[in-house]
């Protein structure tokens, strides 16, 4: 399984999500970080290696049973997600899904672009995770056949 590690709240539950609902003792949860190609700053790299590394300890502190691994790999976000995810005969791919705008048919919201291409063009099946608000709980999960499918869990 893979989870699109993004330094964010979103990125933070979408892994903690798929720990504690999707990953089972002794499977092996992959933190993929992609760096854009034209990133060149080593201070940036340095400060990703770190969020790389913290999630990790935070993934074996949660699910001390799961292997865990992080990869950076630098490239174009989409290209770089689906050869991973071919490359590594990925099974289940994790994403975190933004809140819809009120006006998204007006701004191109890039994230949700992103997201919704993996989900119809990834190999494997492919999963969109969103934090439901604090009054509402639960999750809303997105696939190929049910967008922002309510689980209360």
């Amino acid at each position: 399984m893979v989870v699109i590690e993004e330094n964010s709240k979103k990125g933070k539950h979408a892994m903690m999500w798929a720990l504690t609902h999707v990953v089972n003792k002794g499977d092996m949860l992959v933190l993929l970080h992609v760096v854009p190609s034209y990133h060149n700053g080593a201070q940036k790299s340095e400060d990703d290696f770190q969020v790389s590394n913290s999630l990790v300890s935070l993934c074996k502190s949660s699910n001390p049973e799961v292997a865990v691994e992080s990869v950076v790999i630098k490239g174009p976000k989409l290209g770089s997600v689906l050869g991973q995810v071919k490359k590594m005969e990925i099974s289940i791919l994790v994403l975190s899904q933004s809140k819809a705008l009120p006006f998204c048919c007006l701004f191109n919201n890039s994230n949700e672009e992103f997201v919704d291409q993996c989900i119809n063009q990834a190999e494997c099946l492919t999963m969109a995770v969103r934090k439901q608000s604090k009054g509402m709980g639960g999750y809303l999960v997105s696939t190929r056949w049910h967008k922002n499918f309510w689980l209360l869990a």
